[in-house]
């Protein structure tokens, strides 16, 4: 990126031999000799249309006396004779007769026909018209006529529309039929009246045609600008220069003096008036131009060598310390490309610089550094082969409403300790990121729009720092926000969604604060934490993801606390590869698939959320994993509470895991956590289940009123089960098959509706201090009444007993018959004992060709599981 370097100007301004403007004589004679005829009779004849005026006569009062030929025959008066015109004959009528016409003067204000007396008028220049205006209430209606005005304006100032200036500084067009005032072109021409008018061949004008300039005492004609500027010692010159349609090019202006410098022009003015320099900066403002106004202009610096290093300094405007000028609808162009089209540098500098057309620039387009500041609004930068802004070196301005987009490289680029506050403006569609924030900047960037960047939304990087407050960051193509390389910014209050990846990426020591933002719709995580970064992340909504929510890897770490995560495509929140977040008083549910995964070595804190109704379990750990779980409420899980395998470690502890669809925890294939003082409870099916060769050590738990056993262990595993209390099950309370062993060491089990224990043949425990006590021993009732088994377990538990195998009814290995059945139902038959363990009697299901005469009516089930409904395990997708 080639660098730009604002010039610091010390020399000052060569003086430039200036004409005085000359005031034309005053005489009594003058005509419009420059007013096209077809104009006058167009706007002030009987066609004309946006009069307001009805065309029309006065007519006196009359009096009749009856006719004598004695008195009119013959009769003259002086004003006839005066006038020179031959004496009309009197009209006689057959009674009565008018009077003698009135004196010319009463003729002229109450007779005159409109039309004639506009006419009149419209050869009036703006001084005689107001003097005409002070005859008679008549006249000064007519002379307000807006037609008149209009004409008189366009002359002077070529608008097309009225160019208010109601105070110092302040210019702007309006249409004069949506204007409160009757006549705004007479209100403008007053507000402008005195000012010096700049246009090629002026001056000579002047000269030519003193007549045509009397009256207008307050007006100076100059061919140059810098002849204007040097007419600042003239009499009644009051700093206003109107420079007219035309190209003025290589003037030297050096702007030290509060003037005001404005385009004239029809139509749209800033394209038709044109200023541009090829040599050096074209318009430079100095120390002493504190409230100059330069407005409605189109500003160019078009050197002929665009590359050449002597241009470096140079620039379409160049404002310099102690200065705060206004640049107000200028359309500012540079070719240059070693140095930007606005430079604002230097302590003071502070100007004002709105509605005005910064593109298509060859470098950056707004340069401010060096301590400068000011105020830019409403300001359109597109297209610049550079940043659309830059902001360095403690620059600080205040920049609102800009539309900056389609730039060549970043749109506001800040860095080098660079400020400012930037509001409600539209940065998109940049090549690179919309907002780049590097080296210890520190802007604040509140209510703007920054979207559809071609690479991301925000780059915070390399110990940048910024405040990006309630913005909108969308649809761009990589991450919304990027924060790295030890930078901090404070991300609050945005909505930051649809991106084609992620929507807050934390990366390479990266940290921040990432607070109260809605985060959804995203391709990839709404929030990604990764290689050693640290964020504070909290009091966000992060939802509707197209991947997961967030997402902790490659050693990510933060505390992501009190927010709200919920329906996202893959899992709530991701921890893996080495990292370790905190992850604290969070609301995670609603996901498609698991709350919060573990895997590859995640580790971290889990604690105080809730985490509810997901499609797989509220909480997974595999593969090494070994995070600390505690005083969460998870719930609602269609695939169980949490689930640890495939090596899974963590240390579970204080949790309330309820209402779960499958086992409240379930541990498997190798995995060892630690469960203490957890109250697992109300679960659609087991409370923990432990298989595959699971361990473990579950100490101080409270398990009840779950649906199925309350700690399952089976096929070669071997935990820990110390002082937990198991209770009010809606089946067992411990049962252990299929080859599988166990430490039993001071447990309570009681009131349990199938049994306390139950330990499938081949089984062999240590047993040590359990209270096994006052349990409804529901399946020994049941036998000992001769009933079948399913009776009281139906297709959805399994009690463990003895159950057979019938040859004579051809039954296969899974199938299973109580020995109630076998006694009634199936005797005589050859039978066989398989083992005892967990099963349904699948002759009281009726899944057998022999009715059932013990168990009613038939439930057509299928074949009996010896084993709960194995969970669903979360597939690794690895993402960068």
């Amino acid at each position: 990126m080639n660098s730009v370097r604002a010039s610091n100007v010390s020399r000052r301004p060569r003086r430039v031999s200036r004409p005085r403007p000359v005031q034309p004589e005053r005489n009594h004679q003058e005509r419009d000799e420059d007013v096209p005829a077809d104009m006058v009779a167009e706007e002030s004849g009987p066609g004309a249309q946006n009069s307001p005026y009805q065309l029309r006569r006065k007519s006196l009062p009359k009096r009749t006396v009856c006719p004598t030929k004695t008195n009119m025959e013959g009769a003259s008066t002086s004003t006839t004779d005066n006038f020179g015109h031959r004496p009309k004959r009197p009209r006689v009528s057959g009674k009565c007769q008018d009077l003698p016409a009135a004196p010319a003067e009463q003729y002229l204000q109450e007779k005159l026909p409109d039309e004639v007396v506009l006419k009149i008028f419209s050869y009036l220049l703006e001084q005689d018209l107001c003097r005409a205006a002070c005859v008679c209430k008549r006249f000064s209606e007519l002379a307000n006529d807006p037609i008149l005005w209009k004409r008189l304006y366009m002359e002077v100032f070529e608008y097309t529309r009225p160019m208010m200036h109601p105070e110092a500084g302040k210019f702007y067009q309006i249409n004069p039929e949506e204007y409160e005032q009757p006549n705004p072109w007479k209100e403008s021409f007053q507000q402008l009246y005195k000012g010096a008018h700049v246009k090629p061949g002026f001056a000579e004008h002047f000269y030519s045609n003193p007549a045509r300039y009397k009256g207008r005492d307050n007006m100076f004609y100059y061919d140059t600008i810098e002849d204007a500027l040097g007419g600042g010692q003239e009499p009644h010159f009051d700093g206003l220069i109107f420079v007219h349609s035309g190209i003025y090019t290589d003037e030297w202006i050096y702007i030290e003096s509060p003037i005001t410098m404005i385009g004239a022009a029809p139509g749209k003015v800033a394209e038709k008036v044109i200023i541009e320099n090829t040599r050096d900066s074209t318009f430079v403002f100095m120390e002493g131009s504190e409230d100059a106004y330069v407005g409605y202009m189109t500003i160019r610096f078009n050197p002929d060598d665009k590359s050449a290093q002597h241009h470096n300094a140079h620039h379409c405007l160049e404002i310099t310390v102690n200065c705060s000028p206004i640049i107000d609808h200028c359309i500012i162009r540079s070719t240059c490309t070693v140095g930007s089209a606005v430079c604002v540098s230097g302590q003071g500098a502070c100007p004002t610089i709105k509605h005005c057309n910064i593109s298509d620039c060859e470098n950056v387009g707004l340069y401010i550094t060096d301590h400068a500041q000011g105020i830019y609004e409403d300001n359109e930068i597109s297209n610049n082969a550079l940043a659309g802004i830059w902001v360095k070196n403690h620059g600080n301005p205040i920049i609102r409403r800009n539309h900056i987009h389609h730039g060549r490289d970043v749109g506001v680029f800040t860095f080098d300790h660079g400020m400012g506050y930037f509001e409600s403006c539209n940065i998109h569609r940049n090549r690179i990121a919309g907002f780049e924030v590097k080296a210890y900047a520190n802007p604040t960037v509140v209510r703007c729009e920054i979207h559809h960047g071609q690479t991301g939304g925000i780059y915070v990087h390399e110990k940048g720092r910024g405040q990006f407050i309630e913005n909108k960051i969308y649809a761009n193509n990589f991450a919304g926000v990027w924060i790295t390389s030890n930078s901090d910014p404070t991300i609050r209050g945005n909505a930051i969604f649809n991106g084609n990846q992620g929507g807050v990426y934390i990366f390479g020591d990266g940290r921040g604060l990432i607070e109260g933002n809605d985060i959804y719709g995203n391709a990839l995580a709404g929030i990604q934490i990764r290689t050693n970064s640290c964020p504070i992340v909290r009091h966000n909504k992060i939802h509707d993801g197209q991947h997961g929510g967030i997402y902790v890897h490659e050693k990510g770490q933060g505390v992501i606390e009190e927010n709200e995560v919920y329906s996202n495509t893959l899992a709530g929140v991701w921890v893996t590869t080495g990292s370790t977040p905190v992850l604290r008083r969070n609301r995670i549910h609603s996901g498609k698939q698991v709350g919060v995964y573990f895997y590859d070595n995640g580790h971290g804190v889990l604690e105080d959320n809730d985490i509810y109704n997901h499609m797989y379990s509220g909480v997974q750990i595999r593969t090494g994993s070994n995070p600390k779980i505690r005083r969460n409420k998870i719930w609602g899980g269609q695939n169980g509470g949490i689930l640890v395998y495939n090596s899974g470690l963590g240390f579970i502890e204080d949790n309330e895991i309820f209402d779960n669809a499958m086992a409240g925890v379930w541990i498997k294939t190798d995995s060892n956590p630690t469960l203490r003082r957890n109250k697992i409870h109300d679960g659609r099916d087991g409370g923990i289940c432990i298989f595959n060769g699971g361990r473990g050590l579950l100490e101080e738990n409270d398990i009840f009123r779950n649906a199925q056993a309350g700690v399952l262990i089976s096929t070669n595993s071997h935990p820990v089960l110390r002082k937990n209390r198991i209770f009010d099950g809606f089946a067992a309370g411990i049962e252990i098959t299929n080859h599988a062993t166990a430490t039993l060491e001071g447990n309570q089990i009681f009131n349990n509706r199938f049994g306390g224990l139950f330990l499938a043949s081949g089984v062999n425990v240590t047993m040590k201090d359990n209270k096994i006590m006052n349990n409804q021993d529901a399946i020994e009732k049941a036998v000992s009444r001769g009933q079948c088994l399913y009776k009281i377990s139906s297709y959805t538990s399994y009690p463990m007993h003895d159950f057979y195998r019938c040859h004579t009814c051809n039954t296969t290995d899974r199938n299973a018959i109580c020995v109630n059945c076998i006694k009634k139902c199936h005797q005589g038959h050859d039978v066989e004992f398989i083992r005892h363990d967990r099963f349904f009697c699948d002759c009281g299901a009726g899944t057998l060709s022999n009715p059932c005469t013990l168990a009613g009516e038939p439930t057509h089930d299928t074949d009996t599981l010896y084993d709960s409904a194995p969970p669903i395990e979360s597939n690794t997708l690895q993402h960068n």
